[in-house]
């Protein structure tokens, strides 16, 4: 039975992706498929999630969903600024909504967080290699966002660093 559970979970994620993915790209709504063979290095994980977002009309406001299956110990998931295969900084959390860390213990399946940022929830990030020109405020995430410079991970006590990543787009 939890077999078939998983199954059915991993199965709606993909199709969560894969009915997002027409629309991602547009300059409102963006996707994220994650697996552990993103992360940087790659994490051997049955884990999978994907996160999706909508630019409100006026462009002050991302909403944003994100969903995790086969995911154990959950602490933390952000926004960061990097393109594939690089890891960059914090620019938006998107759980907890803030720091500190908030463990999720044992195992996880479902919508992680939902919500919505503004400016004033961006994490300033500088002027780096891996974020050129940094992010100060959402206009400047969402151009991120939209050349592939940004990437959400979820974090977990077994994989510090982030044990499922998807490059935004």
């Amino acid at each position: 039975m939890f077999h078939s559970l998983v199954l059915k979970v991993t199965v709606a994620l993909f199709a969560v992706a894969i009915v997002a993915a027409p629309v991602a790209g547009a300059d409102n709504r963006f996707v994220a498929p994650m697996s552990g063979g993103q992360e940087n290095p790659p994490v051997d994980t049955n884990a999978t999630g994907v996160a999706t977002f909508k630019l409100s009309s006026d462009g002050t406001e991302l909403s944003f969903r994100l969903i995790a299956a086969n995911i154990e110990n959950v602490l933390m998931a952000h926004i960061h600024c990097a393109p594939t295969g690089v890891n960059g900084s914090i620019a938006l959390w998107l759980y907890p909504d803030a720091p500190p860390p908030a463990l999720i213990p044992g195992r996880f399946q479902g919508v992680l967080a939902t919500g919505t940022a503004t400016s004033a929830q961006i994490t300033p990030v500088a002027d780096t290699a891996a974020c050129p020109g940094g992010v100060a405020d959402l206009d400047d995430l969402l151009e991120k966002m939209r050349t592939g410079g940004a990437y959400v991970n979820v974090h977990t006590s077994q994989f510090g660093g982030g044990e499922i990543r998807g490059q935004i787009h």
